[in-house]
């Protein structure tokens, strides 16, 4: 197999011999759903393949090549009677400038719609079109106008398919100079030139050539200003049809898995738990394969899987970049990537400090790691304008439903009051959060360079006195400072999850259910990384105000720890926390076949000291 990894262009995936999986079954789907639609999904998503796919579909130019294209594919054995039936012209914003004075940015969208028109006229050469294009180079809109009146002359229409439309907003969005707002205001405000191309678009649509149109975006961000410059267009987006028009479902996966695993056999057999102990450093540093396909499913189900766009829809799916990214690394190397975010999708990173920085959005962010059911809103905030985003009072429906858009929160279920709850959809996501939130409540970058020893200490040795002491010393006192409504465990439970998190060998993770209720915090070794020296670990959180224990925060820091955990008050919050460790830890040690996992009952005093139990 050939893995698609980066690769958008359907046409060379097809000629080349790449593995695809196939969504062409859909194309009859999107026929019915409208002429004008508009599909939203996060960055990296597979939206500009999915555009390439209809662009080669749809061709009149590429009617030759359809057999050799969908031949073998689900359409090809039930085509529709519109293949081949259009022009088609692709606008691709993210290729446009914007940078610089709004004049600049102007020309930049000018120069590229005049470079597509170009394109076009190179595609079609010949028969296919009756008369010459007139291409005007300060205007645009002159060149599209060219373009439909020569289209209007032939037997056949215009399909117009336009890649990240939304791209202008999300630049402003993330910009961190002065003038920005003011800059896409006059792109897109009354008779800016952004909304005028979109009025030029939906004039077209009625009776001037242009039959059909495909947008592909992020966010909503741009049409919500557009108001009646395109309010023409479909949202599929939340249709329960076109849930995995984009992504991998867990099945599709599985095969893939399977598949690659015959490719690669025998290597690929299963390690057993015997097998795993008796790993040498040797074995460690070797490039054989150590996975079997139920090891790397759990791996990729924890870290990509989890995203749903419809709240009808049953099925949860794979982010396919990232999913393209492990199995190129699987079949390459033998073994899963040590790194398991792709470097392609770090700069959602901004996003989330951008939310972060917003008042009440570091606890919405809080809220999110805190459990599957803590993000609850009345629904999606579908329609609004860069003048929210920037100016705006940030209400908590309207960051979740920003960070829905970038793919850093997903559809979760419904309350019992028709409410939205949403959740960080895996483990990836997950420690972008995780990062965002260490930088804020430990923004010294020396102290953050101490955090590896301590992780050491407790995932080698099961020494917790280390990373105890600095959180005690170092960072208790930020958190005890936080403005939130609640100091008790939670907090408590941030401050190690926040300083634990090590996506590199584990899969840490919050609220772990189990049988009898939550684990506050599991870090399990992933399972292509059970040839190193790491332990599995369980840590139970409790929580005694100083008031309840009756002294001062002067007292507790002059009193040892042994002394601490013999005060009665004390030592029945150690008990407590073991005997639930004991219980969630018997649950992950018959899910996941562990053999020697280290299980820790913890009491924080107030935010002064820490006491703690280790489980035999």
């Amino acid at each position: 197999m050939k893995f698609p990894y980066g690769l958008s262009n359907f046409g060379k995936l097809r000629r080349e011999g790449y593995w695809y999986q196939d969504r062409s079954h859909r194309i009859a789907q999107l026929e019915d759903a409208g002429d004008q639609l508009i599909f939203l999904r996060p960055r990296r998503f597979g939206k500009s393949l999915l555009l390439s796919m209809l662009e080669h579909y749809y061709d009149l130019r590429r009617a030759d090549e359809f057999e050799s294209l969908f031949g073998d594919l689900k359409i090809g054995q039930a085509p529709t009677p519109l293949h081949n039936q259009f022009y088609i012209m692709k606008w691709d914003f993210s290729l446009v400038s914007a940078h610089g004075e709004v004049g600049d940015i102007e020309q930049a969208l000018h120069d590229h719609l005049n470079d597509c028109v170009k394109a076009f006229i190179a595609h079609y050469r010949g028969h296919f079109l009756p008369s010459p294009i007139e291409i005007d180079p300060d205007n645009a809109l002159s060149s599209w106008r060219s373009v439909l009146s020569v289209v209007q002359q032939t037997p056949h229409r215009l399909y117009l398919l336009i890649d990240e439309y939304d791209n202008f907003a999300n630049e402003v969005l993330m910009a961190e100079r002065d003038g920005s707002q003011s800059r896409y205001e006059s792109l897109l405000y009354g008779e800016g030139l952004l909304k005028t191309v979109f009025k030029a678009v939906k004039a077209a649509a009625g009776g001037m050539g242009l039959d059909r149109v495909f947008i592909t975006g992020v966010s909503p961000v741009v049409l919500g200003d557009m108001t009646s410059g395109y309010n023409v267009a479909e949202h599929i987006d939340l249709q329960p049809d076109f849930n995995d028009l984009c992504g991998f479902t867990e099945a599709e996966i599985a095969a893939l898995l399977e598949r690659l695993a015959n490719e690669v056999a025998p290597a690929s057999s299963a390690v057993t738990s015997a097998q795993t102990e008796a790993t040498t450093a040797a074995t460690a540093n070797s490039n054989a394969a150590t996975w079997s396909t139920a090891q790397a499913l759990t791996t990729m189900r924890t870290f990509y899987n989890g995203y749903r766009f419809s709240e009808e829809a049953d099925e949860r799916l794979y982010n396919p970049t990232l999913s393209l990214y492990f199995l190129k690394a699987l079949q390459r190397r033998r073994q899963p990537p040590r790194q398991l975010l792709d470097d392609n999708l770090a700069m959602d990173r901004n996003k989330l400090s951008y939310i972060a920085a917003l008042p009440g959005g570091e606890a919405l962010l809080v809220a999110a790691l805190s459990g599957d059911d803590q993000v609850v809103i009345p629904g999606l905030t579908q329609r609004f304008g860069i003048a929210d985003v920037l100016a705006a009072v940030k209400d908590q429906s309207f960051m979740a439903s920003l960070l829905y858009f970038f793919g850093i929160l997903t559809l979760g279920g419904l309350t019992g009051f028709n409410e939205n709850q949403l959740r960080i959809p895996n483990l990836v996501a997950r420690a972008l959060y995780v990062e965002r939130l260490r930088e804020r409540w430990l923004p010294d970058p020396q102290l953050r360079s101490e955090l590896p020893a301590l992780v050491r200490a407790l995932g080698q040795g099961a020494d917790l006195a280390p990373l105890c002491d600095f959180i005690e010393q170092r960072y208790f006192g930020v958190l005890s400072n936080r403005d939130y409504r609640w100091s008790n465990e939670r907090l408590v439970k941030f401050a190690f999850l926040t300083l634990l998190f090590e996506d590199r060998l584990y899969m840490v993770v919050s609220e772990l259910e189990t049988e009898r209720g939550y684990a506050d915090l599991a870090l399990i070794v992933r399972p292509d990384m059970r040839r190193f020296a790491a332990l599995d670990l369980l840590l139970e959180f409790k929580y005694l105000s100083l008031k309840d224990l009756g002294l001062s925060g002067e007292q507790v820091r002059a009193e040892s720890r042994e002394a601490l955990a013999e005060r009665p008050a004390v030592a029945a919050k150690l008990d407590e926390a073991a005997a639930q460790a004991r219980d969630y830890g018997g649950t992950l040690i018959q899910r996941h076949g562990l053999s020697d996992l280290r299980a820790f009952a913890l009491v924080a005093l107030g935010f002064e000291r820490l006491v703690w139990r280790q489980l035999s």
